[in-house]
């Protein structure tokens, strides 16, 4: 098996991964906040998401970047929060301006933190000494293509609720959204009541 069929199944397998269900929770959160026929922003927000952890991943992998661990395991969490709590206070038109592009920057931004996460899986699998890159790109491939499997799914499952069942997107938004937004919630949490 070459190196490039080897990194992008980690990478694949480490986003579908049920231990991965914090990313596999933050995609949710940025695809539930829009109905179906909205479906270029919605693969502008994952791409902007992508674009951001990608950049992290390869600062990390090349030990440009190092950030203490467990701040990134408390900001993952926060990242999901936020973006679940905005699904209840945003716009319900796309419109312009500031608040149009600031869901770009912010799903890129909180891909930064992402990348950190996702780079101390990957550090631990790469030899420095070796070239980075092949793997680095495959892993990220895998990622995206994982990211990409969860929106399709989770598109479906919303088609299924709000045009077969004919649930308005609004419920189904709100619904979906506070659940992630409890589980982000705990997620935060959780160290603090383990100790």
């Amino acid at each position: 098996m070459s190196v490039m069929s080897i990194y992008f199944q980690l990478g694949l397998q480490h986003i579908l991964a049920i231990d991965s269900y914090d990313h596999i929770l933050f995609v949710i959160a940025l695809c539930v906040a829009y109905p179906l026929r909205h479906w270029r922003q919605i693969l502008l927000l994952v791409t902007a998401f992508t674009a951001g952890h990608s950049l992290t991943l390869a600062l990390a992998t090349f030990r440009l970047l190092e950030i203490d661990v467990n701040l990134i395991e408390l900001l993952i969490p926060v990242t999901i929060l936020l973006t679940s709590m905005a699904n209840f206070i945003r716009k319900r038109r796309p419109g312009s301006g500031f608040y149009y592009y600031s869901k770009y920057l912010f799903a890129m931004v909180f891909g930064l933190i992402h990348g950190l996460g996702f780079s101390s899986y990957l550090v631990l699998l790469l030899n420095p000494d070796e070239n980075l890159i092949l793997p680095l790109a495959s892993f990220n491939i895998g990622v995206e293509i994982g990211q990409i499997i969860i929106v399709v799914c989770f598109s479906f499952i919303t088609w299924l609720v709000t045009i077969k069942s004919k649930i308005e997107h609004l419920y189904w938004c709100n619904f979906v959204s506070a659940g992630i937004a409890c589980t982000a919630f705990w997620l935060i949490i959780k160290p603090v009541i383990q100790e």
